[in-house]
């Protein structure tokens, strides 16, 4: 039955190619010909391998289209091109990237003034980066005869197919050997220092953040490919330029007289990088040099006086009022920054700790915990300050969220668990972290009681007392942990009845054994019949206690807002870890299934017809699954300006 629908009709292509005067323009303009040149069809690829014709691919994607032409059509052409062009076939990479007339008339485009058409850039980067993959050796030597080149791709850095080009040349050149000889090149052209340079307040915005971002990925990538690299003995050279060398230089350019915001921010991008230990999805863990720290050292009074004095913002407004100094995000990258240094483990991070303790920079970080009580990002950073003080792993890799959970390993005697033991002891008779927890608790208790709102960093708060007590039960530092004399009576009371409580309801329990304490919000209407609420199978009230109570388990991660893809499943795995107690009347839940959901009937208005759809009417059902992705929705509204929402407000909005 399938050969009645002619299913294999002849192409129209061949037609077109059969003719004499047939045009490169006629078979573009063909549906199948991207295809057909996919399928090798020989003799299109003979065709297009044309010196002309190949001549007229590379001009298009290099050359700006004519104007006054429909812009939806302008770039047609173009990149029908740049497809034919990177659609891998053997016989058009060997024609492009052994002719060096193609070469040239690719390489022009770099020659063009700035700025350069984005969407050309896109093409030119895209076949450059084809080329570099499957004809290696050939194109980078003819790079390598362009005295001019990495002037040229720095000069259109503010576009950012340009990073995509640098990108290529370190991380798909293969073997290891002329990998290492691109690297060694690429390093002898200064690539990191110039790089380093455009990170400069006199530069413009974009050219100073396509140019971090090139940093941070140059650093991810060398050191992801440093196994491959030890098979000839020889350290990747731009990386160990990027850790001695550029760390400094980088600092100055950030504390300039003529500073900027932009310029500070990017700056600790490049940083926070370099004090990575570990990768979000990566098992393979890295080792801090020493020398980032002791070039960080002397500028973290200057990083201090950032969290003092941050660049001014204006007022913004809330859905809780006008926030009349928002934190900003300065500030936020200041407390990330010292969240990384405290979870380096190296020699010189003694160095930077006693610096830490005479800045008294951690109690200033607690001041703006409490100071700024619905900023959940900075309320994570301070949560893994503390994490990291109390726990220190010097002599096993851990991610800044494993500590928060792993059970440490008792420390040696080492210049690194000095410094810890040093910011113990300053962190609980400097920075009164004890009678701090208390206040906090205390007064939030008084608010709620006088039908306020649940402080927004709880969650945070409450996790940071666990590490306390686990801490001072049986936690690595836990000799150097005094709690003053007139706080030790209302601390163990805290600890054996209101944080357990606290704990106890953090194991969520969607039916409770014994009947709701009084809520201000168990007036709302059921949606269950009313003869059956003290008994229906999912309470209002339960739902409020499901939903609080895995914002205090949970809180919100900034580092599950990344643009690192195997960082998103992370909030949903966390979700799969909750013990959920189902233990409901199978007779009321029948009861209310029934009298919600009722069977089709013949006499009914028919289901499939037509008509309009009024959502409004749906939202109510379904306000509480939506929670969690809407919450998502709303933090990532704010993260520009870093402001997070109160998670309480949050939950009011959609419970």
């Amino acid at each position: 039955m399938f050969w009645k629908f002619d299913l294999h009709t002849s192409s129209h292509l061949e037609a077109l190619l059969d003719k004499e005067d047939v045009t490169l323009i006629e078979l573009m303009n063909e549906e199948d010909v991207l295809q057909e040149c996919k399928a090798q069809n020989r003799r299109l690829l003979l065709f297009l391998c044309q010196n002309q014709c190949m001549q007229d691919l590379v001009r298009m994607i290099t050359t700006e289209p004519p104007a006054g032409v429909e812009e939806t059509k302008r770039f047609k052409y173009p990149n029908i091109a740049c497809e034919l062009l990177t659609c891998d076939v053997g016989v058009i990479n060997d024609k492009l990237g052994n002719e060096e007339p193609l070469l040239e008339t690719l390489y022009a485009f770099l020659e063009q003034p700035s700025p350069l058409n984005p969407l050309l850039a896109s093409f030119f980067s895209k076949t450059i980066g084809n080329l570099i993959t499957r004809k290696t050796e050939q194109v980078i030597s003819f790079l390598r005869q362009k005295d001019g080149f990495l002037s040229l791709v720095l000069k259109h850095i503010d576009t950012s197919a340009m990073m995509d080009v640098l990108l290529r040349l370190i991380s798909c050149v293969e073997p290891p050997p002329l990998r290492l000889e691109t690297l060694i090149w690429l390093n002898e052209e200064k690539l990191a220092q110039r790089l380093v340079e455009l990170i400069h307040p006199e530069r413009d915005e974009e050219r100073q953040s396509n140019a971090s971002q090139t940093l941070c990925d140059i650093i991810r990538l060398s050191r992801d490919q440093a196994n491959q690299l030890q098979e000839i003995s020889q350290p990747d050279p731009l990386l160990t330029v990027l850790e001695q060398e550029c760390v400094e230089q980088l600092l100055q350019n950030m504390f300039s007289a003529n500073s900027t915001e932009s310029c500070i921010i990017n700056g600790i991008q490049v940083l926070l990088t370099l004090l990575e230990i570990r990768r979000p999805g990566f098992e393979k863990s890295y080792t801090v040099n020493s020398s980032i720290l002791l070039a960080i050292q002397p500028h973290l009074i200057h990083f201090h006086q950032l969290l003092l004095k941050p660049p001014k913002r204006n007022p913004m407004l809330t859905t809780l009022g006008v926030l009349e100094e928002p934190l900003g995000n300065t500030r936020l990258h200041v407390a990330r920054l010292v969240a990384s240094l405290l979870y380096t483990s190296s020699a010189s991070h003694a160095v930077v700790a006693q610096e830490l303790c005479r800045l008294n920079t951690m109690d200033l970080l607690l001041d703006l915990f409490f100071k700024y009580t619905w900023n959940n990002f900075l309320h994570l950073q301070v949560e893994l300050c503390v994490a990291a003080i109390l726990r220190p792993c010097p002599h096993q890799d851990v991610s800044q969220e494993q500590a928060l959970t792993d059970t440490p390993s008792e420390p040696s005697a080492t210049p690194e668990n000095s410094a810890h033991n040093l910011m113990v002891t300053h962190l609980f008779e400097h920075c009164h972290l004890v009678q701090r927890i208390l206040e906090a608790w205390e007064e939030n208790d008084k608010i709620q009681s006088e039908g306020g709102m649940r402080r927004g960093y709880m969650g945070h708060l409450t996790r940071i007392a666990n590490t306390v007590v686990h801490n001072l039960e049986k936690g690595p530092v836990h000799t150097q942990i005094r709690l003053p004399e007139d706080y030790r009576g209302r601390w163990e009371t805290f600890v054996d009845q209101t944080l357990s409580e606290t704990n106890r309801k953090n194991t969520i329990d969607l039916i409770g054994t014994g009947n709701p304490r009084p809520s201000s919000e168990d007036d709302m209407e059921s949606p269950f019949p009313k003869e059956l609420t003290l008994q229906q199978a999912f309470s209002d009230y339960q739902i409020q206690q499901m939903t609080a109570n895995f914002v205090d388990q949970f809180g919100f991660n900034d580092e599950e807002f990344t643009d690192h893809d195997d960082s998103i499943g992370a909030t949903f795995d966390r979700i799969a870890e909750i013990n959920i107690n189902i233990d409901a009347n199978t007779a009321v839940f029948e009861a209310c299934s029934k009298e919600r959901i009722h069977p089709f009937d013949d006499d009914e208005e028919d289901i499939w017809e037509e008509k309009e759809i009024n959502f409004a009417t749906q939202t109510k059902c379904y306000k509480c699954s939506g929670f969690y992705f809407s919450t998502m929705l709303e933090v990532g509204n704010n993260i520009c300006e870093s402001i997070a929402l109160s998670q309480t407000n949050v939950l009011k909005r959609f419970v």
